[in-house]
């Protein structure tokens, strides 16, 4: 699943009439290089859910064929944050883990491992962590023997990328907005989230700025043939 459904209130004015997901880095759209990178990953089946111009991603994207791969929405007459969006998507999700991950992010991540292999039965998620960035320097959890904590140090930052398993939202009105980290903090208490730490490149888009620095960073590589 991609989360696609915010309103990108610190992109604007980028996002007055574009939807986060379609803005442009390195020559293609933020949602594609996901995509593409899900189809390298033996992914064939994506579900993407939208809110504000939604409209738009249906628009570009299609029902994924020209991409490779199976495209299913989730609409929402309004953004039901991440957990809720998640929640009203679980019919399409199945009852198997399922990756998840934030569409104004970019990474080369390798999706392949994650869920290749099922959920340990106690494990309600596995979150890709990562350094903090200049604008998160506190972090968000930390990571210890292989498990994820909302206390402790040192402090990691989510990447936005995790797989999950259904149960984790059990409860949910799939109605209503509800957030990700009170879910993720409780099932941490249980020990039942595990989690990595990724060194590769990841971005996190959330203004303007950030988004002219990756994409200086793509048409550097592709000019050096990366």
């Amino acid at each position: 699943m991609i989360l696609a459904a915010g309103r990108g209130e610190r992109m604007r004015p980028l996002t007055d009439r574009t939807p986060k997901p379609l803005l442009v880095a390195g020559g293609k759209p933020l949602i594609v290089w996901h995509l593409q990178r899900l189809v390298a990953a033996g992914f064939r089946r994506v579900v993407i859910n939208h809110a504000y111009l939604g409209a738009q991603i249906e628009a570009y994207l299609g029902n994924g064929a020209d991409f490779g791969i199976e495209i299913e929405y989730s609409p929402e007459e309004t953004a039901l944050e991440t957990a809720g969006g998640i929640a009203h998507a679980l019919p399409m999700l199945g009852d198997e883990p399922f990756l998840v991950v934030n569409g104004d992010v970019w990474t080369d991540y390798d999706f392949a491992p994650i869920c290749s292999s099922d959920l340990a039965a106690e494990r309600l998620a596995h979150l890709v962590l990562v350094a903090n960035p200049h604008h998160n320097l506190k972090g968000d959890f930390a990571l210890k023997d292989g498990l994820v904590q909302s206390e402790g140090t040192p402090r990691l930052t989510f990447s936005g990328i995790g797989c999950y398993h259904p149960a984790l939202f059990a409860g949910l009105d799939p109605e209503q907005p509800a957030k990700l980290a009170p879910l993720l903090r409780s099932a941490m208490q249980q020990g039942r989230v595990s989690g990595e730490c990724y060194a590769g490149l990841w971005y996190d888009i959330g203004t303007p700025a950030r988004l002219q620095e990756l994409d200086a960073m793509l048409f550097d590589d592709m000019r050096n043939g990366h």
